[in-house]
Order: structure tokens, then C-alpha cells, then sequence
């Protein structure tokens, strides 16, 4: 069987990537638009409109893929990214740490 860590690490990986690829997707939705800008007329009316309409829903789905492993691979590795009781009990032990360091006065 394999293991859970390895699984973890193979969808960070694969999210990680994912991430990237669909920012770049992003970023060149945008350059095309600015091209369009740019180029004026017919051209850039049949360049915007196969962005809207053929580009845009291959990239958002991709997104979704993405995002769902993200979420899978939180789910697996039992991280809680978004959890005020987390940040709460890190605070908490971080400002003990500093108590501690502090040189006592008296």
C-alpha cells in the first residue's frame, strides 16, 4: 500500500505545478486582451471573443481541477490552513516563548 506521505507529496507537487500553469493560463488572458487593445478592429474582436468564449472555460476548469486536489491533499494531511483555533494556539505558544526569554525584572 502506499503511503500516506507520499501520497501528500505527490498532490503538493501536482497542485503546486497546477497553480503555476493556470497563473501563466492567466497571465497570457490578459496579454491577449492587451494585444486586442493594441491590434483594434476585426482582428481584435474575433481575438477577444475566442478568449471569452474557447480560452476562458478550458482555463477555469483547470482551475477547478486544481483547486480540488489542493483541497484533497489538505484533507489527506489533515492540515487545517484557515482554522482560527490553529493561529489561536500558535499565538498562544509563541507569546509563552517570548514570556520566557524576557529577563525578569525585580
Amino acid at each position: 500500500m502506499v503511503k500516506k506521505s507520499k501520497i501528500v507529496e505527490v498532490l503538493n507537487t501536482v497542485f503546486g505545478w497546477g497553480i503555476y500553469v493556470v497563473l501563466i493560463a492567466g497571465g497570457l488572458a490578459f496579454f491577449g486582451f492587451l494585444a486586442a487593445l493594441i491590434i483594434g478592429g476585426e482582428s481584435a474582436t474575433s481575438l477577444a471573443v475566442f478568449i471569452h468564449k474557447q480560452y476562458f472555460p478550458i482555463v477555469i476548469k483547470v482551475s477547478s481541477i486544481v483547486i480540488m486536489i489542493g483541497l484533497i491533499n489538505m484533507y489527506i494531511s489533515n492540515q487545517h490552513a484557515l482554522s482560527i483555533t490553529l493561529d489561536k494556539q500558535e499565538a498562544d505558544e509563541e507569546l509563552a516563548s517570548i514570556k520566557q526569554e524576557q529577563p525578569k525584572v525585580g
